[in-house]
């Protein structure tokens, strides 16, 4: 690409807080004068053509939720395409974007890249190191070795570059309405994810004192009305990346819970540095 690139990727399989950080990141490089644009797989889209530009209001069946969830929350261009060449290139000539981030994809290698992002999940790391489908890992641990920065979700501030991932409110599918977390505590609720890691998001509800219920399901579920139906009304909540594909069914007792990336600050220090790097013109190490 003739304007940097910055991959935030994984070697390991979902679950991590990548997409948040993503969300972050463009906020950080536009706050210097840039104009970011976002590229992705768009996994789980049925689009009959690619690439395929995303706005806050496309169809989540056809670009895929991460893809719609983060054309809502960076508010800058975002593209979908299982060919990240051609996402990046219509990133930059049809949107006039100046910097190209890459949700995920350190391993698609067709798209060349300036910086690396690898993001690990503290909890679970490396798993038991082995590679799919005998453990978690899309390549061998080596490969962090050659990545420009390695970010810990959950990690320890003093011995890594570290994030969390942070919630304080929930909004309702139906209304828009908002309200702290902690307002839930008194009444059992009912609780739904379809990501990576669901853990993540039960531990956040349990940390706002809530009582509730879990329903599991696997990572990109496409959901159905029957996937939240209870036999009563209490309060269903839910990940903001499974609500984009929730909303045309929302009833006024379904609540989403957003999240927003909170870099430690060594992860800061690290960030800006190699950021500047990219936007002073120093592209290569």
């Amino acid at each position: 690409m003739p304007v940097p690139v910055l991959v935030i990727g994984n070697i390991t399989v979902g679950g991590s807080g990548k997409t948040p950080l993503v969300a972050w990141a463009a906020t950080q490089i536009a706050q210097t004068g840039r104009r970011p644009g976002v590229v992705l797989r768009g996994y789980g889209g049925k689009s009959k053509t690619w690439p395929l530009a995303v706005n806050p209001d496309t169809d989540p069946t056809l670009a895929g939720d991460e893809a719609v969830l983060l054309a809502r929350r960076t508010a800058c261009p975002v593209v979908a395409g299982p060919d990240r060449v051609a996402a990046a290139s219509l990133l930059v000539e049809e949107f006039g974007c100046d910097f190209v981030i890459s949700d995920d994809g350190l391993q698609h290698y067709a798209l060349g890249r300036d910086r690396e992002i690898a993001v690990l999940d503290g909890d679970r790391m490396l798993g038991n190191r082995m590679l799919l489908p005998a453990g978690p890992l899309r390549e061998r641990p080596g490969r962090l070795s050659s990545v420009d920065l390695v970010v810990v979700n959950a990690g320890c501030e003093d011995t890594s570059a570290s994030f969390r991932v942070v919630a304080n409110e929930a909004v309702n599918l139906h209304t828009g309405e908002r309200r702290s977390l902690f307002d839930f505590g008194g009444e059992p609720c009912h609780a739904v994810a379809g990501i990576g890691n669901p853990e993540r998001f039960f531990a956040t509800l349990r940390a706002h004192d809530l009582s509730f219920d879990t329903r599991e399901f696997p990572d990109h579920h496409c959901f159905v009305p029957e996937d939240l139906a209870f036999r009563d009304q209490q309060p269903v909540l839910m990940t903001e990346k499974d609500a984009v594909k929730c909303e045309r069914f929302a009833l006024p007792y379904h609540w989403y819970v957003p999240v927003t990336a909170r870099p430690g600050p060594r992860m800061d220090s690290e960030f800006k540095r190699l950021l500047a790097e990219l936007v002073n013109g120093q592209k290569t190490a």
